[in-house]
């Protein structure tokens, strides 16, 4: 593809094929919208229902949008600005819509989900957590009360039955997990049962950058049946004692780590074993152990609260609810911390985000930086975006990178911009990447006779009242990541604009362009002054993954500013890089999983069909003798034994899904070490997985036959419990982390090939 070609289909060029046409309509969508002006609330919901059975699809989205500007009037006092409108087309046509923050993407996304109810679709508005949906369901409420569209939210504190009237709504809204957790829970219902996600029809996603691609490889977990990781803890226990410099090699861009010759020896004379032989599970143990020891930071990935592991998620700053690691890091870290170790469990059915997305008719979304991920969107969800300009310009001054030597010498220079801007009365929000960065600043600046604000994972309690103060004149903010999403800080005063407007020091680029971003955007919304500045360090994360980087530390001056533009360069290399690292991982990631949704999908089928009675019951009465057959339906009724082995085939399907999903987890666990024979892994899983899948069905046959020939039914049927075949008395859902390795073991292996 040639420079013009690519220039042309780079994402967001072809916007205006999808809503340019909506930019030469404004004289229609004035006409109707002064007739839509003189009806009666009662008149306006009656012609929003019948609005798309008529016309032609253009002319019915201009009539929608006019119809929607007036019902927001109304409704909400709030009048939709045309770009807003050109954000809804985008939103009705199935794109992921650009629009920055303060621009109304909340109204946006209501107008769209209405717009599509109308139309007859089911509705799912998926939020990046709880607060958000009820929140933006009971602002929003009064337009779909209004277009007489029913609408209602599903979140963590709602009953199950609560949760089951929620989704008879024609609009819900709910966040990725919520939703996710009902849809695995539905997977177990029983024939009398009906399912809480009936319909997975439309789904418009807020903040779509980070729920369609940071979150998408995340696996939402349903378990039950607990037990203990004692063998992993004993592990973590050994590896404590391990002394890091002898035992332990950490690798330069400290982002892998294994152990030493000397350390192999030694692990392997406590526990008497070759780990490098057969016992691939001990490996992994040692090295999630290790990674646990080395890599894993209080306070930056975690914090301990109540005697509990409470991870943080990096890309919003606050502590990830529901969220564990997988079960081995888990026992690792909570033995480092000397936790009681919490009880894990059989996991019963999972699914990723990106599955469940998948498994819309129709996706679309918004979210203010959906440009820097458009070629993650077009190779993982097939997706357009349509850029939105803002309502009035930014005029938002975003000044150059300001690189040091040292974390010291840059945390001093932010305590000084920031008592600059203090001094001037200009309000300031300090973005750190950890609670452990914005306490540091935050004893700073108090030492320098500066009171702030400090909003992080540990108490998150006062994060709406701390951002509404955020903008008023001298008030200073540190806060990690969670400022940056679903709230806006609006500026005190007029004196507070003269002074420069809200003053954004970012302390330190995140692996994330679009974080930086989102950061910089806290500044300048609805074209309000502002201005944005990133002090970043040698020391920094980040720029471990330019190992080069070091080599400037000499050329620091007194205050450790470095000023050569080739080091400034390396900060957006190293960005780059993790940046591309995150989208290899995302694609490895769906290669492994998307064998595994599909076999799990085959066996829903299947499901389904048995338990709605379409098949099963004659496929294993033939597998009984007709003599055995006759002296069940002797002791019962025909009617009754094939009720009896619906409900045996359905335990059995469950069983051997539990088994099938356990055996591609350890399968996974191990597969890099494949790479030593020479072995493609993805292609080794793949080959395994589908061996493994073959037998399913014959095995779930199998297993109620052998309970037939065994059971003594009566009149009521058959008594599984009594046959061993219990569901676990109670379940959970959680989060869990992609793997921390990509694979346990694929580091280790890359490591003994360069060897």
């Amino acid at each position: 593809m040639g420079f013009l070609s690519r220039l042309l289909n780079r994402p967001g060029a072809q916007a205006d094929k999808r809503v340019g046409w909506f930019d030469r309509a404004q004289a229609d969508l004035d006409r109707h919208g002064e007739e839509y002006a003189q009806q009666t609330d009662q008149e306006l919901s009656e012609t929003a229902r019948t609005l798309f059975e008529t016309g032609g699809r253009e002319d019915q989205l201009v009539r929608y949008a006019a119809l929607a500007r007036e019902a927001a009037e109304r409704a909400l006092g709030e009048r939709p600005y045309d770009p807003q409108l050109r954000g809804l087309i985008g939103l009705l046509d199935g794109t992921v819509v650009q629009m920055l923050t303060g621009e109304g993407k909340t109204l946006v996304g209501a107008l769209a989900a209405a717009g599509y109810a109308l139309q007859g679709r089911r509705v799912h508005v998926v939020s990046v957590n709880d607060y958000l949906a009820v929140r933006d369901r009971d602002w929003m409420g009064p337009i779909f009360d209004l277009l007489g569209v029913s609408t209602d939210s599903v979140s963590g504190a709602k009953s199950d039955e609560q949760r089951r009237e929620a989704y008879r709504a024609e609009v819900v809204y709910g966040s990725v997990s919520e939703i996710g957790f009902d849809v695995l829970r539905d997977r177990f219902r029983l024939p009398d049962e009906e399912a809480r996600v009936e319909a997975r029809d439309v789904v418009i996603v807020d903040e779509a950058d980070s729920v369609l691609i940071d979150e998408a490889r995340v696996p939402l977990v349903l378990a039950g049946s607990t037990i203990r990781e004692e063998a992993d803890r004993r592990i973590a226990r050994l590896v404590a004692q391990l002394d890091a410099e002898t035992h332990i090699e950490v690798s330069e861009d400290r982002r892998s780590v294994a152990l030493s010759p000397a350390g192999i020896d030694e692990v392997e004379r406590i526990l008497d074993v070759e780990l490098y032989g057969d016992d691939a599970q001990t490996l992994a143990a040692v090295n999630i152990a290790l990674y646990a020891r080395m890599l894993v930071h209080r306070d930056v990935d975690y914090l301990v609260s109540d005697g509990e592991i409470r991870l943080i998620d990096a890309a919003r700053g606050r502590v990830a609810q529901l969220q564990r690691w997988p079960d081995g890091l888990q026992a690792a870290v909570e033995a480092k911390e000397s936790l009681e170790t919490s009880t894990s469990g059989e996991i019963l059915d999972q699914m990723t985000v990106e599955e469940l997305i998948h498994s819309y008719t129709r996706v679309c979304g918004m979210t203010g930086t959906a440009l820097a991920v458009g070629e993650d969107l077009r190779e993982f969800y097939e997706l357009e975006i349509v850029a939105v300009d803002p309502h009035e310009p930014v005029i938002r001054v975003d000044e150059p990178d300001r690189l040091f030597t040292y974390q010291e010498s840059k945390e001093r220079a932010i305590v000084e911009e920031v008592a600059r801007a203090h001094a001037a009365d200009r309000p300031v929000l300090v973005g750190t990447r950890s609670v452990a960065e914005s306490e540091s600043l935050a004893a700073r600046l108090r030492e320098r006779g500066i009171e702030c604000e400090v909003l992080n994972a540990k108490d998150d309690t006062r994060e709406a009242q701390i951002i509404a103060g955020a903008g008023r004149a001298g008030a200073v903010t540190v806060s990690t990541q969670m400022a940056g999403r679903g709230t806006d800080i609006r500026l005190g005063d007029a004196d507070v604009a003269e002074a420069g407007g809200l003053l954004v020091i970012g302390a330190g680029r995140y692996e994330s362009s679009r974080l930086d971003d989102q950061l910089r955007g806290r500044a300048g919304r609805q074209g309000d002054p502002g201005s944005s500045v990133f002090f970043t360090s040698l020391e920094d994360e980040l720029m471990s993954r330019v190992p080069e980087a070091q080599r400037f530390l000499e050329e620091g001056d007194e205050t450790g500013l470095i000023t050569a533009k080739r080091a400034a360069l390396l900060v957006e290399h190293a960005q780059r890089m993790a940046e591309g690292e995150n989208t290899a991982v995302h694609r490895d990631t769906w290669r492994f999983n998307e064998l595994m949704a599909q076999q799990r999908q085959l066996v829903l089928d299947r499901r389904d069909e048995v338990r709605t009675g379409a098949r099963g019951p004659q496929e294993v009465r033939d597998l009984l003798e007709d003599d055995r057959v006759a002296e069940l339906e002797e002791k019962t009724s025909a009617d009754i034994l094939d009720e009896a082995i619906r409900d045996l085939l359905l335990f059995a399907i469950d069983e051997r899904w539990v088994e099938h999903l356990a055996y591609l987890n350890d399968l996974r666990e191990g597969i890099h070490l494949r790479t030593l024979a020479r072995e493609k892994p993805h292609e080794a899983f793949n080959a395994e997985s589908i061996e493994a899948f073959a037998s399913f069905w014959d095995d779930v046959l199998d297993r109620a036959r052998t309970v037939l020939l065994e059971a003594e039914p009566d009149e009521d049927g058959l008594d599984l419990p009594a046959h061993g075949l219990k569901r676990p008395s109670s379940t959970w859902t959680y989060l869990t982390t992609e793997n921390v390795f990509g694979s346990d073991l694929e580091s280790v292996v890359k490591r003994i090939r360069r060897d």
